[in-house]
């Protein structure tokens, strides 16, 4: 079997592209950063920060005839930047790609430069890379869905679209913008590996959409009663594009809006041209969803994508709460609660004190953390222990007018909950 390399092979894109590959007798290798974990089968060990000079990928290229490139950022964080990730990286690649003869498929994103630095490097780099002298195709696919999931803007579209009673409609929703299913652009990115001629290709479907069609097409797909719309006044928008920008997290940035009031179109015959090309036609999103009925899992993750904030959120200000009120209660008022248990002998004022800097940490690190499972994990632990220790210690605690230590029993399997719906990936 012919080997092709996929670098972005286990992001959203990437893992459609990996998979329509298998399908058509591809043997694939995905470029996968280790961080300090096992590589699974079928991974090569990379990191796109690192590899900045052509022979840099030698061995991630050993056998391999074909390159797709779905790697990509939408924001900038830290050292992930818009010029490393999708120029100098990708670059080395295609110069490694030319001494090797390995034809290369570029995933790259339908828009204009003035939009934003991630479709100005995109752009940047499609046009470096076709004039290198290799076999090379250029994709530029408009907004990319799947009813089997999704991710980043499309999974708030989906959550606009299924809120409760009304969908919520940004301004007038009257934007236009051709998406494409993620499977399609897959198999047009597969049939690409072996035939195409080299240059741009922009995909989209072949009947422009507005948002407010798009949404309404999703809500009906996903069986939720209700046909109208609250309207989003601009100005709010425009204020949580800019808090998302300044904030560096969401899945809005100032280029995602400045696409979406640009419009998002393709070229005239695109959609006629990727089909002469490749073979393949790219459906339109009644079509793609007709195909497939939704089911609860479809309606759960639209429907929890607030409410996942909203638990994260009130965690995080319980917890903060919490840990303020350990450090400034009176030492007199946590002795006398102590008062005739195990606790008086057990310095309760320092276990206060203690326990208050505890969940100080812990809310602060919800809030912050990258990687907030562990942070919740612990939350699980130091909230069982509460429960566990203090329960014996100090039983009347479970008898308080107010709940007490007995909400406990519903803060666990809230935290559980909110540690399997933090992973967003």
């Amino acid at each position: 079997m012919a080997t092709a390399l996929v670098v972005g092979g286990r992001g959203f894109i990437g893992g459609f592209i990996v998979s329509a590959l298998k399908q058509r007798g591809w043997q694939v290798r995905v470029l996968a950063r280790p961080h300090g974990r096992m590589l699974a089968e079928g991974e090569v060990a990379g990191d796109l920060l690192r590899m900045l000079d052509a022979e840099d990928w030698a061995q991630a290229l050993q056998g391999v005839s074909v390159v797709v490139n779905a790697a990509g950022i939408l924001r900038e964080e830290g050292r992930q930047q818009f010029e490393a990730i999708h120029v100098r990286a990708p670059l080395a690649l295609a110069q490694a790609c030319v001494s090797r003869g390995v034809r290369f498929v570029q995933i790259s994103a339908l828009g204009d430069p003035r939009d934003g630095g991630f479709i100005a490097s995109k752009h940047r780099f499609d046009s470096a890379l076709l004039a290198l002298p290799l076999e090379a195709i250029v994709l530029r696919p408009s907004v990319v869905y799947s009813h089997r999931g999704s991710y980043g803007g499309t999974s708030l579209l989906r959550a606009l679209a299924a809120f409760p009673w009304r969908q919520l409609l940004p301004g007038t929703g009257d934007w236009q913008f051709q998406p494409v299913c993620a499977e399609d652009l897959a198999q047009v990115a597969a049939v690409a590996c072996t035939q195409g001629t080299a240059g741009i290709y922009d995909i989209g479907c072949a009947i422009p959409l507005s948002l407010h069609d798009y949404q309404a097409q999703w809500r009906r797909w996903l069986r939720i009663p209700g046909r109208r719309s609250w309207r989003v006044p601009l100005p709010l928008v425009r204020a949580q594009v800019w808090l998302g920008q300044w904030l560096g997290r969401g899945p809005v940035n100032r280029t995602i809006w400045n696409m979406l009031l640009r419009g998002n179109l393709t070229a005239a015959e695109s959609h006629q041209r990727v089909q002469a090309e490749f073979g393949v036609q790219v459906r339109d999103l009644g079509e793609v969803l007709d195909a497939e009925p939704s089911q609860m899992q479809d309606r759960w993750a639209a429907l929890l994508y607030f409410l996942v904030p909203w638990l994260k959120w009130s965690v995080v200000l319980l917890w903060l709460w919490s840990g303020i009120v350990g450090l400034v209660t009176d030492a007199a008022v946590i002795e006398a609660m102590a008062r005739g248990s195990y606790l008086q002998a057990m310095q309760p004022v320092l276990l206060a004190r203690g326990a208050g800097v505890l969940d100080l940490l812990l809310g602060a690190g919800l809030a912050w953390a990258p990687r907030p499972r562990p942070v919740v994990l612990a939350m699980l632990i130091s909230v069982a222990a509460y429960a566990l220790v203090f329960g014996a210690l100090l039983p009347q605690q479970f008898l308080e007018p107010l709940g007490g230590l007995a909400k406990s029993v519903a803060l666990l399997p809230a935290l559980g909950v909110l540690w399997v719906l933090v992973d967003r990936r």
